[in-house]
Parts: C-alpha cells; sequence; structure tokens
C-alpha cells in the first residue's frame, strides 16, 4: 500500500505549485493525510494536514499563509497549494496517513516529490 505524490519541480522564488497526494479508498475513509519535508542535511519536518472527515486543517508555522491544503474526496487525492515559494521551500517533500489532523504518522508513506525554489 503506498500513497503516489506527484506536482513536484522547480521553480523561482515567488512562484506557486500544487502538490498532489493520490491515496487508497480505505486511508480517505479513517486517516488523515499529512505533508513533511526534508532539506539536504536537515530533520523532517511536519508542513500540513487534513482530516478527510471534516475538512480540518492544521499548517507549521513556516507556512502558514502561504500553503493551504485540500482534499477531492471523488478522486481520493489531497492536494499541497503552496504560495510565493521560498528558497527554504526547497525540499523532498513527502505525503503520509496520519491517525488524524493533527496525528501521528501510520506507516503509510508516498515515495517524495523534490521540490526546488531557486532564482
Amino acid at each position: 500500500v503506498q500513497l503516489v505524490e506527484s506536482g513536484g519541480g522547480s521553480v523561482r522564488p515567488g512562484e506557486d505549485l500544487r502538490l498532489s497526494c493520490a491515496a487508497p479508498q480505505f486511508i480517505f475513509d479513517d486517516f488523515g493525510i499529512g505533508w513533511f519535508r526534508q532539506a539536504p542535511g536537515k530533520e523532517r519536518e511536519g508542513v500540513s494536514c487534513i482530516r478527510i472527515r471534516d475538512g480540518s486543517t492544521s499548517h507549521a508555522d513556516s507556512v502558514k499563509g502561504r500553503f493551504t491544503i485540500s482534499s477531492d474526496n471523488s478522486k481520493n487525492t489531497v492536494h499541497l497549494h503552496m504560495n510565493n515559494l521560498k528558497p527554504e521551500d526547497t525540499a523532498v517533500y513527502y505525503c503520509a496517513a496520519l491517525t488524524g489532523c493533527p496525528g501521528t504518522a501510520t506507516g503509510y508513506w508516498g515515495q517524495g516529490t523534490q521540490v526546488t525554489v531557486s532564482s
């Protein structure tokens, strides 16, 4: 069982990207979905999450006001909308199934997608 991310790429500072995370039905039924990121030489950090059941969301302070998260329940897909990207947002982004939002990772992860922000 795996989640599948897409939408990464290279952009300039101030530009936008949308990441997508496709998950199996049973994850959408029972879990939250979270986005994490890991930059070279740094610890993995939580970015945003959404509780599928009621759409409740949470964001790290570093991305509040710039990133939003949404779910398309008809497609079992969660989107991370990243606006006004900064070089410090450069990282590999992973989505994961969580026990809730906020919540802990359950062991279901995607393979990661690279986001590079550079002028």
